[in-house]
């Protein structure tokens, strides 16, 4: 009789003894639509046998919860307001967010000073958890985040063996579903530009363009392929040196849309039409592949929905053990336009 516990139940115990996940039970108790009639019953059943009364002054002043996330992008305000992609992720994070009331704080950190502090702020316990966005391979903050003791998921991974939980999407089959639509087309010389190689997002998408190229025959030829920076400048400057060193390339597969519109730019610079002299194939489907002239072909990533999963993720609603790391991996779509 004397096993029950004094202190006040928690949200934890409640999702624990209902079989799902915090966010879940959140939404349950702030009466959101998005929760089916089994699951409230459970939650509802789970609430009436620990006793547990929502009560979130009280955790607010226990500093126990700030019911507030952070979504951490490393980049410049120039590259956040020029790339749709970003835009579209906040977008996500925010309508998931906001379902489960938790107020999203939204941070860039474009310096080493920048990061300090942030940890900093990290420490003294000032939000719930981490989304982290753009993660280069050498960055030390997700595992920092998580020797704090705070939950962080990533937008993509640093490598393909990552540690820490994420969502993505299939960048590999993204190069490889554009490049098989190009040698379906007839090309032959295809070029690529990449984004920065420290990126495993990069990494993969210039994977799948070599297998892609491999399972249609055509030899590996370096000499076809450009650095970029998922910039329009990045992509402008990859173009022109591609057009230097092979002359002849009669395709290009851009890693973003952003790029391929640098790339067109600078094709149009050349004399070179788009399709009729080099087929042109991005990343995203953003609306600047919508808005170009002609309308690009683009591989479609879920932006939006991977920042929907980032945040359930976070909240507690992936449906994993705790041992275990959480992955997503959405798939892409090929969308064919006048580009190609």
């Amino acid at each position: 009789m004397n096993g029950r516990q004094n202190s006040r139940p928690t949200l934890e115990q409640v999702a624990a003894r209902a079989g799902v996940g915090r966010g879940t039970v959140s939404r349950v108790i702030n009466g959101s639509p998005r929760v089916s009639e089994q699951t409230r019953a459970a939650v509802a059943r789970a609430v009436a046998e620990l006793g547990y009364v929502p009560n979130q002054a009280a955790r607010a002043l226990a500093g126990s919860r700030t019911d507030a996330v952070a979504l951490v992008i490393p980049e410049a305000e120039a590259r956040l307001f020029a790339e749709p992609y970003f835009l579209d992720l906040i977008r996500g994070v925010s309508a998931e967010l906001a379902e489960a009331d938790k107020q999203l704080l939204l941070t860039l950190v474009r310096s080493e000073q920048e990061r300090q502090r942030f940890e900093q702020y990290l420490a003294a316990q000032r939000v719930d958890g981490v989304l982290l966005a753009s993660v280069h391979g050498d960055d030390p903050l997700p595992d920092r985040i998580r020797e704090l003791g705070i939950p962080v998921v990533m937008n993509g991974r640093r490598s393909e063996a990552e540690p820490v939980p994420y969502v993505d999407s299939d960048n590999i089959g993204a190069g490889r579903a554009a490049v098989a639509h190009l040698v379906g087309r007839g090309r032959q010389r295809i070029a690529t530009v990449t984004g920065p190689l420290d990126m495993y997002v990069a990494r993969a998408r210039l994977g799948g363009y070599r297998a892609g190229l491999a399972e249609a025959g055509h030899a590996p030829d370096e000499g076809l392929v450009a650095a970029g920076d998922f910039t329009e400048d990045g992509g402008r400057a990859a173009m022109r040196s591609l057009l230097e060193r092979r002359p002849g390339l009669d395709a290009v597969f851009a890693a973003s849309d952003v790029m391929a519109a640098g790339a067109r730019a600078a094709l149009r610079e050349a004399g070179r039409r788009v399709p009729e002299d080099v087929a042109l194939v991005g990343v995203d489907d953003s609306p600047v592949a919508r808005l170009m002239d002609p309308p690009l072909t683009s591989v479609r990533q879920p932006i939006e929905e991977m920042g929907r999963t980032m945040a359930r993720m976070l909240l507690g609603d992936a449906g994993v053990t705790p041992e275990d790391t959480p992955k997503r991996v959405l798939p892409t779509e090929l969308v064919v336009r006048g580009s190609c």
